[in-house]
């Protein structure tokens, strides 16, 4: 008799392997619909970073107090000084004589070690008549009864209204162990001109410091405007704000026999040129992002390994590849370029750009057409801020501005967009699994049962085969 024979299942992989194919076209979709959500959200954030450094360089190149235009400020004899001009600085030159530096005044007092036990509190006087308290009844940090040098300078800094005008530090000379008192700002106002130890509790700490040695003379920078015989300035800071739009700050006194010094405030050609540059760096920064974010995939197919998978292509798209958005802001940001102010535009300054969009600067064409219209280069990059924003650098903060505001920006809506797509991509997932457990189960009911049934067969035909062998016999 012949012997029946079928198929072997195995009811927990036969079910597997079927309701991954009964899900699988499902699946496909909603795995590339969130590969997809999950670069957007990616190059959401790369996108925000972009153009928010953009933005800063924008900022930093032209603001309210900035122009794009440099103007430098030069002492004839730079070891006197050193300046600096702002943009609204004027051309022009002006003589300085240099009589005296500010130096920080630094005084010393000879203090011997004192009794700890109700040390009270002393007042630093300054120069200028402030004063401030420095209470030395937990002065004495190791416990040991003994209140010395160390402990009281230790108590000067931490004092509650020094405020860092004051630092004290000590220092052993002959044997002697001397307090020190530097004032932390230049100027005779600043001075600490002596100390009140009427509320002190130890008569031998009041009597040494009581008596003050001055170690360096606080001193105020003199400095006549117009040479030796033009106008006195005296003040505490060595820094100086005498011409408008200029700071300068000097380094050295001049001898009596000295010719005043120079300072000439003139267009800062070299400083323009770093300027221009920067933002054509910046630019090409951006649009390399811009140019990355919109890139096109390779679209070779590749045929997945998985009898279930779906072939692929070799490279996906960028997160934004023929995303409108994305492409109107690149295009409106070129436009930009080309735009004209006066007769003139970004490519009369030496800017151009290559094919792919990338801008380089000509610096002897930039100099050129400066020196031919010195204004012309201000008005056309105009300024960039809120409530200041003109010309080209002006036009793109307020382009960027639209994507990157916390207040509706594009940025922002692109955001919940997908945020809400990833949401839904979620929930579609978790139907999806559902739907998977509720095929396998269904499988695994079913070719459970069919492996029952092919197990009772063969039960019964090997019966038959076993007594029709013994009935021949």
């Amino acid at each position: 008799m012949a012997v029946i024979t079928s198929p072997t299942y195995d009811p927990t992989t036969t079910a597997t392997n079927l309701a991954n194919a009964y899900v699988a076209p499902t699946k496909a979709i909603l795995d590339k619909q969130g590969t997809k959500a999950t670069a957007v959200g990616t190059g959401l954030t790369t996108l925000g970073s972009a153009l928010s450094a953009f933005q800063a360089s924008l900022n930093a190149l032209a603001s309210s107090t900035k122009s794009v235009s440099a103007t430098s400020a030069t002492f004839s004899n730079t070891a006197i000084g050193t300046a600096t001009a702002s943009s609204s600085a004027v051309a022009g030159s002006y003589s300085f004589y240099v009589e005296q530096l500010a130096t920080a005044g630094q005084v010393s007092y000879n203090v011997a070690d004192s009794v700890a036990t109700n040390a009270g509190a002393m007042n630093v006087v300054l120069a200028d008549g402030s004063s401030f308290q420095v209470d030395l009844a937990n002065a004495d940090s190791n416990m040991d009864g003994v209140l010395s040098a160390k402990e009281v300078a230790a108590a000067i800094n931490s004092a509650a209204n020094n405020s860092s005008r004051v630092t004290a530090s000590t220092m052993t000379v002959n044997g002697q162990t001397q307090l020190v008192m530097t004032s932390a700002q230049t100027g005779a106002n600043n001075a600490v001109a002596s100390i009140d130890v009427s509320g002190l509790g130890s008569a031998s700490l009041q009597s040494n410091l009581s008596s003050q040695n001055v170690l360096t003379t606080a001193k105020d920078a003199i400095v006549w405007v117009g040479g030796k015989n033009g106008t006195k300035v005296q003040q505490a800071s060595n820094t100086f704000n005498v011409v408008d739009g200029v700071k300068f700050t000097i380094n050295q006194a001049q001898g009596a026999s000295d010719a005043p010094v120079t300072l000439t405030v003139g267009p800062d050609n070299t400083g323009t040129a770093a300027n221009v540059q920067s933002f054509v760096t910046a630019y090409n920064t951006l649009l390399t992002a811009l140019n990355t974010l919109t890139k096109a995939g390779d679209h070779t197919v590749v045929e997945s390994t998985d009898p279930n998978g779906s072939p692929s292509a070799t490279a996906e798209d960028a997160a934004f590849y023929n995303d409108a958005g994305v492409n109107n802001l690149r295009d409106r940001l070129g436009s930009l370029l080309r735009s004209a102010t006066g007769g003139v535009s970004l490519i009369s300054f030496g800017i151009s750009a290559a094919k792919d969009g990338s801008l380089t600067l000509d610096t002897n064409r930039l100099n050129k057409t400066i020196a031919a219209n010195p204004g012309a280069i201000d008005n056309l990059f105009g300024r960039a801020g809120i409530g200041v924003n003109t010309g080209v650098l002006g036009a793109m903060s307020k382009l960027t501005t639209s994507w990157t505001t916390a207040a509706g920006g594009f940025l922002v809506q692109r955001r919940e967009q997908n945020d809400k797509l990833q949401s839904d991509l979620t929930d579609r997932q978790a139907t999806l699994k559902n739907q998977f457990d509720s095929a396998y189960k269904r499988y695994l009911t079913q070719f459970t049962a069919l492996q029952q049934l092919q197990a009772s067969m063969t039960s019964t035909s090997n019966m038959f085969t076993a007594m029709f062998s013994s009935s021949n016999s």
